[in-house]
């Protein structure tokens, strides 16, 4: 391929799709932080509630990336997403863990490396468990890939449970020899470490982000950032504030990461196979393509990716359970799917981003704000207390009973968004399935009668 050629492929992927991308984050912020103000909220407040939706849609949007490689471009039915980010995440934090002494399964302690090398072993794992899922079920199609998926996922989870591997032994000295050559000898400082059992594992390691900037040589710069918020905006305490919007901020970076390396693999020969695949199996197969080496690439690294955005997902949080690690995780991930429209990079962003705005952090949003301008009260303590209420035509206990319940309300929501989305738009936002193949320009000479070409990943025609 020409450089010109090149050069013009990597200007297309830059100015494709990123007006669309920020009008849409644009409107979705700008409705925030005219709701905070008009509900009067804090600077505090404000910068809290950012943080939470940059954060929500930074980890939406990398999972519904690494879901729609699957799904969207191969036809994999994975959902055991979350199996996958637990996988990477417990990887981490055995790696990365200072050694502490065995007393207690939050008290388990890990090799004691540093972060980056922590996250690395986790990714690999994520994509070496992929590996092992993917060999013996990649054969398998629709439904029963599902079930081997999901029944993975739960199986990590009970092994993270498990009393048997809440703390494991490590070999005094670990050495990998071949043909008898040493390649790699390593002696650990710890000596036991383990997944921590129902009680699950306290990340005492540096956080994601002060790991970065110090790697960087930009941790004091940012200590000054935080200074000077904490002068003229949060005068209490405004560190937490300020990692958890930076935190955010960076992880939108990475999403822009995913988007590049997914639309890069996508628009390959490697990625016109892979969506062969998804249409006809059998023909990609006649067609001298092993399938089977291909969909194996294909899910390997769409693991990688879920462990890693798992990682980023948990590293910060101080600690992790078990219970994080349910199927409804991936439940979400395929809802924001399916919003932005399978098939489409654009449409995975988009729909992370307006199911974590709309769906997810939304409704508990609008009980902060509700709370921020009235006094709501405690309410009634049962559904049957707050409809009695209605007995004396009073709604305002049913109302308050409903602003309590708003996590569980929201489920409830989501099922409906979603019943309506498969009945009236499958397709999603910006889903097709039509895609021009071929690397060169096959269209017709200006002023010839043709039909117009099928829109390409993100919408435009080419």
């Amino acid at each position: 391929m020409s450089e010109s050629s090149l050069r013009s492929r990597f200007e297309s992927l830059l100015t494709r799709d990123p007006g669309l991308v920020i009008a849409v984050l644009g409107a979705i912020y700008l409705a925030y932080i005219l709701a905070g103000i008009v509900f009067g909220f804090t600077v505090r407040g404000h910068m809290n509630s950012l943080a939470n939706l940059t954060f929500y849609i930074a980890v939406f949007g990398m999972l519904a990336l690494a879901l729609n490689l699957h799904w969207g471009y191969t036809g994999m039915f994975n959902i055991g997403v979350v199996g996958f980010m637990g996988i990477g995440v417990y990887v981490t934090a055995i790696f990365s863990k200072p050694p502490a002494a065995q007393g207690g399964a939050a008290q388990v302690g890990g090799l004691g490396l540093p972060l980056g090398v922590g996250v690395v072993a986790g990714v690999l794992a994520a994509a070496l468990f992929g590996a092992i899922v993917a060999l013996p079920a990649l054969r398998l199609r629709a439904d029963y890939l599902a079930i081997v998926t999901i029944a993975f996922s739960e199986i990590m989870r009970f092994t993270f449970m498990s009393s048997t591997f809440e703390t494991f032994t490590v070999p005094d000295t670990f050495d990998l020899t071949i043909l008898g050559t040493t390649l790699i000898s390593f002696d650990p400082v710890a000596d036991t470490v383990g997944f921590g059992g129902g009680s699950g594992l306290i990340l005492n390691y540096a956080s994601p982000l002060e790991a970065l900037l110090k790697f960087l040589f930009l941790w004091d710069p940012y200590l000054g950032l935080v200074d000077f918020v904490g002068e003229y905006a949060i005068q209490t305490n405004p560190k937490p504030v300020v990692d958890s919007l930076v935190y955010g901020l960076l992880l939108l970076v990475v999403v822009g990461i995913y988007y590049w390396l997914l639309t890069w693999t996508g628009e390959s020969p490697f990625g016109r196979v892979l969506k062969a695949i998804r249409e006809d199996e059998d023909v990609a197969n006649a067609l001298g393509k092993n399938t089977d080496v291909f969909k194996l690439k294909a899910f390997v690294l769409g693991c990688a990716l879920m462990g890693f955005a798992g990682v980023l997902w948990y590293a910060g949080r101080g600690s992790i359970t078990p219970p994080s690690f349910r199927p409804n995780i991936t439940f979400f991930v395929w809802i924001a799917l399916i919003i932005g429209g399978a098939g489409s990079n654009t449409g995975s962003v988009l729909g992370g981003a307006v199911f974590a705005a709309l769906l997810y952090e939304g409704p508990r949003y609008i009980k902060n704000l509700i709370e921020a301008a009235i006094d709501i009260g405690d309410g009634p303590g049962s559904f049957g207390q707050a409809m009695a209420a209605f007995g004396s035509f009073d709604p305002v206990p049913f109302l308050v009973y409903t602003l309590n319940s708003i996590s569980q309300l929201r489920l409830v929501i989501m099922g409906v968004v979603l019943i309506y989305l498969m009945h009236n738009r499958p397709e999603g936002m910006l889903g097709h399935r039509k895609e021009v193949a071929s690397s060169i320009d096959l269209s017709r000479p200006e002023g010839s009668v043709h039909e117009e070409p099928a829109a390409t990943d993100g919408g435009e025609k080419e």
